[in-house]
């Protein structure tokens, strides 16, 4: 069982950066493909970026592509989210997620923290 713990959103200005953390609890984090999703309100939760197990592979949204960096650090139980050029669109909150499944199957998420709100101001 992951217990997990999203930090660091906030209200900023489109352009800044942000770096959102997750951590996670339970002796078995480097077992799971860790993702961030997002939801904005009035919309259903879109995924935003995922990465394997051993940090080896990420996978994005077309949205966030090349603005956002995925990482972990499995000696911190840790997942981060490296949001830079914010844009008012990613104004949501954000929720980070694992699964012991592929981090390509975004139906298989099923541990979930509680999310941290980020909110960018135009």
């Amino acid at each position: 069982q992951v217990q997990l713990v999203e930090s660091g959103g906030g209200l900023v200005q489109a352009g800044d950066s942000l770096r959102l953390s997750c951590a996670a609890s339970g002796p078995t984090f480097s077992n799971y493909a860790m993702g961030w999703f997002r939801q904005a309100p009035g919309k259903e939760r879109e995924f935003v970026a995922a990465i394997s197990w051993s940090g080896g592979s990420t996978y994005y949204a077309d949205s966030v592509k090349g603005r956002f960096t995925i990482s972990r650090d499995n000696a911190k139980n840790t997942v981060y989210l490296q949001m830079n050029s914010l844009k008012p669109e990613d104004t949501a909150v954000y929720y980070c997620a694992g699964t012991g499944s592929s981090m390509y199957n975004l139906r298989a998420y099923d541990y979930w923290g509680q999310g941290t709100q980020v909110t960018v101001s135009s």
